[in-house]
């Protein structure tokens, strides 16, 4: 039998940086562990914020990212007209665009099926935001 469930869940208080939300998004999806084999499709709703897979293991590649990205796309350039809401928003909306705003991760046995070390992360790109809001969608039989 094929199965859809949608669920929105929303992230608070992650300040600036990249963050590890595998649990989170697990402790919001008890269905999970009924989809034999599926796609959980996760989409955050924003342009501002954005998703990505990836080390999971080593909080460095959290910090890594976060000064590579600061490095290649910078605050405070006179060539940005975007900028209402502050030096960091015209940035944030390019780094969303390079990193993306959703993933696609295929469900085994009622688990996700990521490698070894991998993990999903919300990558949050603005200085003062109070939460983000995420929508998740599962496929499955």
């Amino acid at each position: 039998m094929n199965i859809w469930i949608q669920k929105e869940i929303i992230i608070k208080n992650n300040p600036r940086g990249f963050h590890l939300i595998t649990d989170e998004i697990l402790k919001n999806l008890p269905e999970l562990k009924k989809i034999n084999i599926g796609i959980l499709h996760i989409f955050i709703n924003h342009t501002s914020a954005s998703l990505t897979i990836n080390e999971n293991a080593d909080s460095n590649v959290r910090t890594d990212f976060e000064s590579h990205f600061n490095r290649i796309v910078p605050e405070k350039k006179e060539f940005y007209t975007h900028t209402y809401e502050g030096n960091d928003d015209m940035p944030a909306h390019l780094k969303t665009a390079i990193l993306g705003n959703s993933l696609s991760i295929p469900i085994k046995n009622g688990n996700l099926n990521l490698g070894m070390w991998q993990g999903i992360f919300l990558c949050e790109h603005r200085n003062k935001i109070k939460s983000r809001k995420i929508t998740v969608t599962i496929n499955g039989e």
